[in-house]
């Protein structure tokens, strides 16, 4: 399947990382050099792989984080469709890049794949925004976990400011993550699995309960913003589509990464896609049905959404002490803590893998390229993303204050971080789905079926850039009135775009750097 050439031999390449990259391969099999720093080999199986890249979806934080957003400032009793329609979407994005990851297995994932379809300078591009995404995102769930870990110290009587906590949490992932990853795995398949089962346990006492609304998983009511209504106290402001569809996906970010770990994984061709299709799709059957559980805790879809507009520490944790039982509301108060850790977590260790990848490739500086000689971790790009993640808490903690949680670990922190981070992802994501549709087009050889190769990447790319519009459309909304929420877009883009010019600098000043870029693969596995 495979149209891996090897590199030619000789050259007078002024990079000895990349040496005989001169000619213009398509793909340069990294399995036989010996000089550039590898990841260890076979370190997990399937079950490693969706611990990592499932535990950065974070199901306890996608739910007891963004739920209460898609209902109070979204879609309101539409919640469940919005997760249903991004369980769809999500799955045909799936389809093409499991075609892709059966071709090429990289540490680069989205910077990798967008070059062989778009060509090295989007993918350069991409590369240095995906970067940027993955690293705000470990500060955004820094966030959230300070936020809630502040709120659980608070009922002991013991007040820690939450940049403090937010920092610690930083800290602690470093040094988990400096190991094998074969110790995240075991931390976040921990994390993982309480959290899925108290969940469980939660939506079973919820619908034995009864009073679900049958309206929550209409497909229509995805696209139906929840209506203003009620005065004074009991207000509830009118909601926008695109923050419910917006949070809705940001819940699956991070099941993507899976072929981030190819080079790690044992038979990556067959367990990359795997872990992809099961982690969309179950993801995506648990989230419908964990946020439609809550509406039987609440006396009308109205007291819901007051709820969530007003409290929303509690909009999961109130039904489940008055229905469920006390004991289930106060182990969730505990995991929601332990999985936003883990989350973090997860997102740290793709982080360090995307800067690995670019760092061997020379595209960032090459220290970040190395790995442990014992551990055979990225550790270099892994403390380089700490103190990224320590800056951004730092950073909010200065400008926004650390004596309001909820608005500023919570909404900005969490909020506003998670916001710049999927506006990358999500466009990302849809060149990604053309650049597949384009690259089997350049190769009629090796194509497949039409729906894997043809359709579902064209109607990933349609899809999936409808979603940023409607993101772009509404990001005053989601700034919640910040104002500094307006520039999150063009950072972005200002970023992405840097990093095309630099790809056109390098293609006239450094051309062995230029045809490396993203095509560092390794079939040795």
């Amino acid at each position: 399947m495979s149209d891996t050439q090897a590199p030619p031999t000789g050259g007078d390449s002024a990079d000895p990382g990349l040496a005989g990259t001169n000619g213009l391969a398509e793909s340069v099999d990294i399995s036989g050099r010996e000089e550039v720093h590898k990841l260890k080999k076979h370190a997990v199986g399937l079950a490693g792989v969706l611990f990592l890249t499932v535990t950065g979806s974070a199901p306890i934080s996608a739910m007891l984080f963004n739920t209460p957003i898609v209902v109070g400032s979204g879609e309101g009793v539409g919640a469940p469709a919005a997760f249903l329609f991004a369980t769809v979407v999500l799955t045909i994005f799936s389809v093409g890049y499991v075609a892709m990851a059966r071709v090429k297995t990289t540490a680069g994932g989205f910077y990798s794949y967008i070059s062989y379809g778009l060509g090295r300078e989007v993918g350069i591009g991409a590369g240095y925004g995906s970067v940027l995404a993955y690293s705000v995102f470990e500060a955004s769930l820094a966030g959230g976990f300070a936020f809630f870990l502040n709120a659980k110290l608070a009922d002991f009587g013991v007040h820690v400011s939450w940049p403090w906590l937010a920092l610690g949490m930083v800290a602690l992932i470093s040094i988990l993550s400096y190991f094998d990853v074969r110790l995240s795995t075991i931390v976040l398949a921990a994390a993982l699995i309480s959290e899925v089962v108290m969940l469980l346990v939660f939506d079973g006492f919820m619908f034995a309960h009864g009073h679900i609304p049958a309206a929550a998983i209409n497909p229509v009511n995805a696209f139906k913003a929840m209506p203003a209504s009620g005065s004074g106290s009991s207000a509830i402001l009118a909601g926008a589509i695109g923050v419910g569809l917006f949070f809705a996906f940001w819940s699956w970010v991070g099941f993507e990464m899976a072929p981030n770990y190819g080079e790690e994984s044992k038979d990556p061709k067959r367990n990359v896609p795997r872990a992809l299709y099961i982690s969309v799709i179950g993801l995506g059957i648990f989230y419908i049905l964990t946020s439609w559980a809550p509406f039987a805790g609440y006396s009308s879809i109205t007291a819901a959404a007051h709820q969530a507009q007003t409290d929303p520490l509690h909009y999961y944790l109130n039904p489940a002490h008055t229905i469920a039982g006390h004991w289930v509301g106060s182990i969730l108060s505990y995991l929601i803590i332990t999985g936003s850790f883990a989350c973090g977590m997860a997102f740290h260790n793709t982080t360090a893998r995307y800067g690995y990848s670019l760092g061997r490739e020379g595209l960032l500086p090459r220290a970040l390229g190395r790995t442990h000689p014992r551990y055979k971790s990225p550790f270099v790009a892994s403390i380089v993303q700490t103190g990224i993640a320590a800056l951004i808490v730092i950073g909010f903690a200065v400008f926004t204050g650390s004596d309001d949680p909820t608005s500023q670990a919570y909404y900005q922190l969490y909020g506003l971080m998670a916001v710049m981070g999927v506006i990358v992802i999500l466009a990302v994501q849809a060149l990604v789905s053309i650049s597949i549709f384009i690259y089997f087009e350049r190769h009629p050889d090796m194509s497949g079926h039409w729906w894997t190769t043809r359709l579902a990447p064209a109607l990933s790319f349609l899809t999936q850039a409808f979603v940023v519009y409607l993101l772009f459309d509404n990001i005053k909304f989601l700034g919640a009135g910040y104002g500094y929420a307006n520039w999150l877009g063009p950072i972005d883009a200002f970023v992405v775009g840097g990093g095309i010019i630099f790809a056109f600098y390098l293609k006239s000043r450094n051309r062995e750097k230029y045809e490396s870029a993203g095509r560092l693969i390794n079939e040795g596995l």
